[in-house]
């Protein structure tokens, strides 16, 4: 037999009790799915577009995901364009990141108003564009695109290039 008093203290106990099995379930992803192992990927997919800062000094945070096995093979940069083609801000990566997938970088400060339209693509030093890129405004937040053919053409050979891999 219960008292009164103890009544709230069951409830918060039973309540407790289903909360706790509720955090410890596990959900078991559809095993027959097939996904495309990282290293089966051929380019350098740019995954997400975060920006911050002021009109005409725009930082921006790029995830990238990308088949790296080192110096070899490596995203050698993230670049911002333009819908004319026209280079606004290359990142530099310095060196592979073989156990850093998918990794995050910034740059900046890119010049441009909060609406005007870009697009956001990385490039592997050997193999170059091809993947996933990313299109969008600071205004309006940025979403995965198609390359269109031409779209940015003649940028890869624009400065700064990098001058090698540290590791």
């Amino acid at each position: 037999m219960t008292t009164r008093k103890s009544k709230p203290l069951l409830q918060s106990l039973l309540l407790f009790m289903l909360l706790l099995h509720a955090c410890s379930t596990q959900t078991t992803l559809n095993p027959t799915k097939e996904v495309e192992p990282l290293s089966e990927n051929k380019f350098a997919n740019v995954i997400s577009v975060q920006s911050s800062g002021g009109p005409n000094a725009y930082q921006f945070v790029v995830e990238v995901a990308s088949p790296d096995t080192g110096c070899d093979q490596f995203t050698d940069w993230w670049e911002i364009f333009n819908e004319e083609g026209e280079l606004l801000y290359r990142r530099i990566l310095l060196h592979s990141h073989v156990d850093e997938q998918p990794f995050v970088r910034s740059g900046g400060p890119v010049d441009i108003a909060a609406d005007t339209l870009v697009f956001v693509r990385a490039h592997m030093n050997k193999k170059g564009y091809g993947g996933i890129l990313m299109k969008g405004s600071v205004r309006d937040g940025f979403t995965p695109a198609e390359a269109v053919a031409g779209l940015g053409s003649g940028l890869e050979r624009l400065p700064p290039q990098p001058q090698g891999c540290a590791f």
